[in-house]
């Protein structure tokens, strides 16, 4: 939230100085932990990432107990917590993180996706904002569900190039 915003919630509120040097540093631990397991690693902040483990180095079969073993190595080596998302894809990985903060960890699976997706209220999709959701609920689209049953040709006349990606999160 806003600086401005917390100190209005918390008149208290004391600020500390961020100290980046060590956030890299722990990041660049993390990653570190991420690469035993795969090389497919996409960055998406010093505290989040996407990985592909389909075919990984340790040869685990299921992506939630890589998912485990990243937790229980973070933890050890950093003392930090650590949230995962495992899905079928980076949309649904990312909405599963989301799901059981902090240190929670959250599997969706294929079977699970188009229930999942269709009962979640839009202003929880990754990728959909304050504003956009505004627009959607005065389009009458409130869920997943209410946003699967527009056409893509619909979606790109309202959102633009926007519309392909909620087209395609709307199906999971």
């Amino acid at each position: 939230m806003p600086s401005v915003t917390a100190i209005a919630k918390c008149p208290g509120l004391i600020f500390v100085r961020p100290r980046f040097d060590v956030y890299r540093e722990i990041s660049t631990a993390i990653h570190a932990i991420f690469k035993r397991y795969t090389d497919l690693v996409e960055g998406v902040a010093l505290d989040e990432a996407y990985l592909d483990v389909t075919e990984n180095k340790q040869n685990i079969t299921y992506a939630s107990t890589i998912a485990r073993h990243i937790k229980t190595a973070i933890f050890q080596e950093t003392q930090l917590t650590a949230t995962a998302g495992v899905s079928i894809n980076k949309f649904l990985a990312k909405m599963a993180s989301g799901q059981n903060k902090p240190n929670g960890l959250t599997v969706i699976l294929p079977e699970q996706a188009i229930e999942f997706v269709e009962q979640l209220p839009i202003e929880k999709f990754h990728g959909i904002g304050e504003v956009t959701a505004a627009k959607m609920h005065s389009l009458g689209i409130h869920t997943g569900a209410d946003l699967k049953t527009r056409s893509l040709l619909e979606l790109t006349h309202h959102f633009g190039k926007a519309g392909h990606y909620y087209y395609k999160i709307a199906r999971a």
